[in-house]
């Protein structure tokens, strides 16, 4: 059976080129990646939050009174002309 600790150190020998890093690169880096995480909280604690307060919400709107008056109205003066 081969070694495998040479094909090991081969396999990363090829890997190092891919690693150098390029000095006039500009990274977002860890401080990137933890404002966007804190963002990512941030709109999910909303989203949870709005979520919460749509369900608080009647949509079911109460009749007018003024409206079911007159509707009862004109459905009397309808029945007294056909009767």
């Amino acid at each position: 059976m081969p070694d495998m600790s040479s094909s090991a150190a081969l396999a990363m020998t090829h890997l190092v080129p891919l690693a150098e890093v390029d000095e006039n690169k500009v990274t977002p880096g860890v401080l990137g990646f933890i404002v966007f995480a804190v963002m990512a909280l941030a709109v999910w604690g909303l989203m949870k939050s709005m979520s919460k307060q749509m369900n608080k919400v009647d949509f079911k709107e109460a009749p007018d009174p003024t409206t079911t008056a007159e509707s009862e109205a004109a459905v009397v003066d309808s029945q007294a002309k056909q009767g």
